[in-house]
C-alpha cells in the first residue's frame, strides 16, 4: 500500500481536531479525555483511509463496522446509578469524534471544520445555558420511610404539591416494620429546599433521603 504525503496531513489534522475536543473533555475530568478522543479521531481516519485504498468503490462495510465499534466504545462511557444516567455527553462526543475522523479520511475538510466549531460551541458555551435552566428547574429524587400503619403518605404528597413540585415517578417498597416511598420530582430549587425543610421537621418520618 502506497503512502502519500496527504495521508500524513490527514492524520495530523485528526490529531488536532481530536485534541481540541479532547482537551475540553479532559478539563472537565470526563472518562474519555485528551488522549482517548485523539486516538478515536485518528483511528477513524486511518480506517477510512485503508477502506478507500482496499476497495475504492465499495467501502461501506468498513464504514459500518467503524460506527458499530464506536457504539460499543461509547456505551462503555455510560453509567447508571441512583436513578440517574451519566456519561451520555461523553458517549456522544466519542461518537461524533469518530465521525470527524471519517470525514477527514474522506477529505471532507469543509464539513469537518464547520462541525468542529459547532461541537466546541456546544461543549464550551451550552453548559452556561444549562446552568440557567437549572436555576428555573431542578430534578430530585426523594425517599422516606414511614411506619407500616402510618397514614402520612397522602400528607407528604400534598406537601409536594404545596411546594409546587411535580411528581413524574413513584416507587414503593415494604419491610417488616416500614413502608418506603420514593418520588422523582422537578421544580424550582427554592421549592425543593422548602420541601426538604418541612420533611426534616416532621416527627412521623423515620428516614428521609434525597
Amino acid at each position: 500500500m502506497t503512502f502519500y504525503p496527504d495521508d500524513l496531513f490527514k492524520l495530523g489534522l485528526a490529531m488536532l481536531v481530536g485534541g481540541l475536543i479532547g482537551a475540553e473533555r479532559e478539563f472537565r475530568y470526563k472518562a474519555a479525555g485528551f488522549r482517548t478522543i485523539i486516538l478515536i479521531c485518528m483511528g477513524a481516519t486511518l480506517f477510512t483511509l485503508i477502506a478507500v485504498r482496499m476497495d475504492p468503490l465499495n467501502n461501506s462495510r468498513v464504514t459500518a463496522n467503524i460506527i458499530t465499534g464506536i457504539g460499543f466504545l461509547g456505551a462503555g462511557a455510560i453509567m447508571r446509578g441512583d436513578g440517574r444516567i451519566a456519561g451520555l455527553t461523553t458517549a456522544a462526543t466519542i461518537w461524533i469524534s469518530a465521525a470527524l475522523g471519517m470525514g477527514i479520511g474522506a477529505s471532507e475538510y469543509a464539513i469537518v471544520g464547520a462541525a468542529t466549531v459547532a461541537i466546541l460551541i456546544i461543549l464550551l458555551i451550552f453548559p452556561w445555558l444549562e446552568r440557567g435552566i437549572g436555576l428555573v428547574r431542578e430534578t430530585r429524587s426523594y425517599r422516606i420511610s414511614l411506619l407500616r400503619n402510618s397514614k402520612k403518605l397522602g400528607a407528604v404528597e400534598e406537601v409536594l404539591r404545596e411546594c409546587s413540585l411535580h411528581i413524574y415517578e413513584r416507587r414503593q417498597m415494604k419491610t417488616e416494620e416500614y413502608v418506603i416511598y420514593g418520588w422523582r420530582t422537578y421544580g424550582r430549587p427554592k421549592s425543593h429546599e422548602m420541601f426538604v425543610q418541612k420533611m426534616l421537621k416532621d416527627p412521623e418520618i423515620r428516614e428521609f433521603e434525597y
